[in-house]
């Protein structure tokens, strides 16, 4: 009986590949964004001095 749970049809096989590359691709997005933030955070102020001058 064990057998029996251990298949995957390849409808679900692929669904489940597919979930794991859009999360994968999302945390990536995601963390892209907040560094891209963070470091505009920092170089906005020098940015605005330099133009000053």
């Amino acid at each position: 009986m064990a057998p029996d749970f251990l298949y995957i049809d390849p409808g679900s096989g692929s669904f489940l590949v597919q979930a794991i590359i859009a999360a994968a691709l999302g945390v990536a997005f995601f963390f892209r964004n907040i560094m891209g933030w963070i470091k505009s955070f920092f170089i906005k102020p020098f940015k605005k001095k330099e133009k000053n001058n």
